[in-house]
């Protein structure tokens, strides 16, 4: 069985790379809109009620509009994979400042600068994410690994990487609003923080992807493992 997984996929003829071309658009364009919507809500309501998680995640929602515009423009040219690490970078690096921001706010806020108050729509918000988010990482992912777009793949990752963090953030306003524990707000955002850096020097790490279909598999995310250095 483990050699089966070695072999070469087959190769994706020219109908089916347009097809996956197209999803891959659809995908980001939804995510696109969903986020422009979240960051929104979320940098607003979390400027009233100064909660650094929330302006955080609205944050991030802002860099998961530009990693979406990276890959959308990146399949809007004729040749995709030759923007596949300039992508890359762009998502990268929207990582890391999301990790800078955040972990200042939040030491700030810990330091006694200011305290979270309760948030009902914060808890909305980030309550709806939880569900949206799954279903748009899972399409485009799918999509991404089939093309073998390390790109494509890489923002689906930001997209469920948003799902994690909602739940984290919704936690910290969840006990802030039931406990007072305005405390658990910052220690959210360094969460969001510690997980932004992460993903960043993921995305910074890939290859450009070479032009093999991949399986749909969720066994890692090496989807490109075909590809030399």
């Amino acid at each position: 069985m483990a050699s089966d997984l070695h072999q070469p996929p087959a190769p994706l003829g020219p109908a089916r790379r347009a097809l996956l071309h197209r999803r891959i658009r659809w995908f980001v364009a939804a995510t696109i809109t969903y986020n422009v919507i979240e960051a929104i809500v979320a940098i607003g309501e979390g400027a009233r009620v100064s909660s650094t998680a929330l302006i955080g995640f609205g944050l991030d929602s802002v860099i998961e509009v530009s990693s979406a515009a990276a890959v959308a423009w990146q399949f809007s040219g004729p040749d995709p994979e030759a923007r596949e690490k300039t992508a890359l970078r762009i998502i990268a690096v929207s990582f890391f400042a999301l990790a800078g921001y955040v972990t200042v706010e939040a030491i700030r806020s810990l330091t006694g600068a200011a305290e979270a108050r309760h948030s009902a729509i914060g808890i909305a918000l980030t309550a709806a994410s939880l569900i949206v988010m799954p279903v748009l990482s899972w399409a485009q992912r799918r999509a991404g690994r089939e093309l073998g777009s390390r790109s494509a793949v890489a923002d689906s990752k930001q997209t469920l990487l948003c799902t994690y963090l909602s739940a984290v953030v919704l936690a910290g306003l969840v006990l802030n609003s039931l406990f007072g524990w305005s405390w658990a707000d910052p220690i959210a955002a360094l969460i969001l923080a510690g997980v932004a850096v992460h993903e960043g020097r993921e995305a910074w790490r890939g290859q450009t992807c070479c032009n093999v279909a991949i399986p749909d598999t969720d066994a890692g995310d090496d989807c490109c493992p075909n590809c030399g250095d």
